[in-house]
């Protein structure tokens, strides 16, 4: 063949005795990588040696503007037909990784740009800290595997193949239908199965229910403050600005409340966040008389309300009104917050939007996930998970208490006992609170403080006191004791 020639992709065929391009020819280590794909089986050997020259340009290693061999010296070299070399040039000149002309060979096109050696892991991860005392994760030791593999197994045996299929939005009938039997049964509330929605955790039923309250011309919700420092950027995504709100002894100020012009207003009121209290009665009864005042709501976050360890929990606001409180909750502290499971009642006024959403956002919650869960309802395997969880927390509760009594004496731990974390209140000598943090900082102990998770209009304590929100749930008693002891040693210097 004449120089001038060009070969069925468009390649001039090279004269004899012509040397390939300099870094780019055959034998060359810049096509070694192509070697393991020419040695795959023969039905697939097209395809390995399309990817491997895919991947070869999207990593960099054929840089933009290399000159590829021909197809007949890269066949002869890799010891395949002409036709495969031929038809991968083709197939990756029309993806746009290679470029080619009548008479002016192949080249390594320049649209595609070297990919990023390795994926980012965002997950929120502990310090590294000697001690951290940051609330907010259980202990995930206690996740109760081999019970819920079994319920994986059975669900896989028995699940119905149309189960498969895209789901009610609201969730499986199946695990709705469970769900309302627990949280009648441990929490009180007026659980209509088709009012049920199954959600990736507390975050989604806040994001659904700040976008039915933006559809309803409601674009501000009262908050707790101090409160869940998720909240704000939550309502935020939805178009709804959180207006802190005052606490007083027995919950969020009524009086304040009625000054604003919100309608409606998240709270925790079983055990709140971050202060450990529960709201009283009385202002229970006012919350819910402020709502209907204002044909507004209340978005109950139930977010730790099994755990109480000095009496049976309260039951959920939501059970006096179902009509004006929306309730939510998960598994994240009882199981995993890594399943994203968990639940939404909505009030009827809001259901159809809630709903709605709900559908477009995600087409509703994994299949299989709802009905392994649902079985794990079903056998009483939750329960004993909660009750598991229940005593393994009131012995680090009691455990916490103690070791900040025996180092820190006259310290005194606020709230009600329940939940994954204390509010303790140290004596004065202790502080001011920025140098003692700075010290535990240095001693390897990680805390917060209870300022963090107020708004910055908050006046919470005086300058000198030093007033700590410490999570346990995540640490062994041993753990704790030694934890406590490092701050003691931390500030003693």
């Amino acid at each position: 063949m004449r120089p001038s020639e060009t070969n069925r992709s468009g390649e001039p065929a090279e004269a004899e005795g012509e040397a390939p391009p300099s870094g780019a020819g055959p034998g060359s280590p810049a096509w070694e990588l192509l070697l393991p794909a020419a040695s795959a089986p023969a039905r697939a050997r097209g395809r390995s040696l399309q990817a491997a020259l895919r991947e070869a340009v999207r990593a960099g290693r054929l840089a933009p503007g290399t000159r590829l061999p021909s197809s007949r010296d890269l066949a002869a070299d890799l010891g395949v037909s002409r036709g495969l070399i031929t038809e991968a040039y083709e197939q990756l000149t029309a993806e746009g990784y290679l470029r080619s002309g009548r008479g002016a060979g192949t080249w390594v096109g320049g649209a595609v740009r070297a990919a990023r050696p390795r994926a980012r892991d965002l997950a929120p991860r502990p310090p590294g800290a000697r001690a951290d005392f940051v609330p907010g994760t259980p202990d995930l030791s206690l996740f109760p595997r081999a019970a819920w593999a079994a319920a994986q197994r059975g669900v896989l045996a028995e699940l119905p193949h149309h189960d498969l299929g895209y789901p009610d939005p609201r969730g499986l009938p199946r695990l709705r239908t469970a769900l309302a039997e627990l949280l009648a049964r441990r929490r009180g509330v007026v659980a209509d199965p088709e009012r049920i929605l199954v959600v990736s955790g507390v975050a989604q039923a806040t994001t659904l229910l700040g976008f039915a309250l933006h559809a309803r011309g409601l674009t501000a919700v009262g908050a707790e403050n101090p409160g869940s420092p998720q909240h704000d950027a939550l309502y935020a995504a939805a178009g709804v600005t959180t207006v802190p709100m005052p606490l007083d002894d027995e919950g969020l100020a009524i009086g304040p409340l009625r000054d604003t012009p919100v309608r409606s207003v998240v709270v925790t009121p079983a055990h709140q966040f971050p202060t450990g209290i529960a709201y009283s009665a009385r202002r229970r009864a006012e919350l819910l008389d402020w709502a209907r005042s204002v044909d507004g709501f209340v978005l109950e976050d139930d977010y730790d309300g099994d755990f109480r360890y000095d009496r049976a929990p309260v039951g959920a606001l939501q059970g006096l009104d179902p009509e004006r409180v929306a309730y939510a909750g998960s598994v994240s502290k009882s199981l995993a917050p890594g399943l994203r499971l968990g639940w939404l009642l909505v009030p009827e006024a809001l259901a159809d939007e809630v709903i709605e959403r709900k559908r477009t956002m995600d087409l509703g919650h994994p299949t299989l996930d709802q009905a392994l869960f649902a079985r794990f309802v079903e056998r009483g395997d939750y329960d004993r998970q909660l009750r598991r969880c229940q005593r393994a927390y009131r012995e680090r509760r009691d455990t916490l208490v103690a070791a900040l009594e025996e180092h820190f004496p006259g310290s005194a731990v606020s709230g009600i006992a329940a939940g994954l974390h204390v509010i303790a209140t140290l004596p004065r000598r202790y502080g001011p609170e920025k140098h003692f943090l700075a010290r535990v900082a240095d001693a390897g102990v990680t805390v917060r403080p209870l300022r963090d998770y107020a708004h910055e209009t908050a006046d919470i304590g005086a300058g000198e006191d030093v007033r700590l929100v410490l999570g346990y749930a995540h640490l062994s008693p041993a753990r704790i004791r030694a934890g406590v002891r490092l701050m003691a040693e931390g500030v003693r210097g």
